[in-house]
């Protein structure tokens, strides 16, 4: 707790959480407010990416007490626009991905509510913003998606290199779906020939117009590998609504990377399944848009949570996964009350 000012100590009662330091629910010290977060580990930091002007990048050495480390962008890909004219400066749904001595950093470029998107790479040899070799370098777009040309959205990416060392990258949102697509081993650009596959869908009515985005809630898929399997999870309902928001997280298994991917009653995700992982609450109506990662031999699910105390502001959440005899992850839902992140500063978020 050395970055910590004394203010936001005198307010802090910790308490041992799941391999976690959390925090009182009367806590006054702010809160990391975040949407859509991943993280990286490098040397004894943490880092955390998410959406916003840029993409903002938080850090922590105990991944509780975080504190601002600038942006990947200082102003915006300068191909943004082009691709959605309705762009306005947020950059959406990173993923980071560490592979042989590079950091990838996937990010989307969209305009809310259409397909309209692309999904770009920049790449770095380090996170750590003090070091001569930091330097974020733009690799341009790795996909896009065009309203009446593609049936599906491309935001959200996730990438993931199978047992036999191939890249993949999972994405999408509502349309028709969450795809899968094979990457070359440059992880920048699409395999030739292409390689495509649906991961999770939900109906979508027969005649509804093909620029819209529908009712089919789905979207932000994370695929981690466990064992001897592959687990998807995705996030169905909608987002960002304060009290009425309806996000949850699903998940389906498989021994493939490209699926199918069964819940726990054995029904394709791509044909409507998902088995609860975690459902929002009275104080947190809405949860999702998460990542999974092991530190230290254990697993976390991270995520954001809208906090119905605080006018739905969403709230950057952690929690530890146990598994159960059957090989399916677990998270106690009383996490959401007490994981609480302290935010130290804003510095370097402009």
């Amino acid at each position: 707790m050395s970055n910590i000012t004394s203010k936001a100590l005198s307010h802090l009662k910790c308490l041992t959480l799941v391999g976690l330091v959390g925090c009182s629910a009367n806590l006054s010290a702010t809160q990391v407010s975040i949407h859509d977060p991943v993280m990286a580990k490098e040397g004894d930091s943490y880092y955390l990416f998410s959406t916003g002007p840029g993409i903002t990048i938080y850090s922590s050495t105990d991944k509780i007490h975080w504190k601002g480390s600038g942006r990947v962008f200082d102003t915006e890909p300068t191909w943004a626009r082009d691709i959605a004219p309705g762009f306005n400066g947020h950059l959406w749904a990173p993923d980071v991905f560490e592979h042989k001595g590079l950091f990838y950093l996937y990010y989307s470029v969209s305009a809310f509510g259409k397909n309209t998107s692309a999904i770009g790479v920049a790449v770095n040899k380090t996170l750590d913003p003090t070091s001569k070799e930091y330097n974020w370098q733009d690799k341009g777009i790795v996909l896009q998606s065009i309203p009446h040309r593609d049936a599906w959205n491309a935001i959200d990416p996730n990438i993931i290199i199978d047992e036999q060392g191939t890249p993949w990258m999972s994405f999408g949102s509502f349309w028709a779906g969450l795809k899968l697509v094979k990457l070359n081993d440059d992880l920048i650009s699409i395999a030739e020939p292409q390689e495509w596959h649906t991961l999770a869908k939900l109906d979508r009515p027969a005649f509804e117009d093909e620029a819209a985005a529908g009712p089919a809630q789905i979207e932000a898929p994370f695929i981690y590998k466990k064992d001897d399997y592959y687990y998807l999870i995705v996030s169905y309902g909608l987002c960002c609504r304060a009290d009425d928001s309806t996000y949850r997280l699903a998940i389906g298994r498989s021994k493939s990377v490209s699926g199918p991917y069964l819940d726990k009653e054995g029904k394709d995700m791509a044909k409507g399944g998902g088995s609860v992982l975690l459902n929002g609450t009275k104080a947190w109506p809405g949860l999702g848009h998460n990542s999974v990662y092991e530190f230290d031999g254990k697993d976390y699910l991270v995520f954001h949570a809208y906090e119905s105390a605080d006018n739905g502001l969403q709230k950057l959440k952690m929690a530890e996964l146990s598994w159960d005899d059957k090989g399916w992850p677990v998270v106690d839902p009383k996490a959401l009350d007490e994981y609480q992140s302290v935010l130290i500063n804003q510095v370097g978020n402009k």
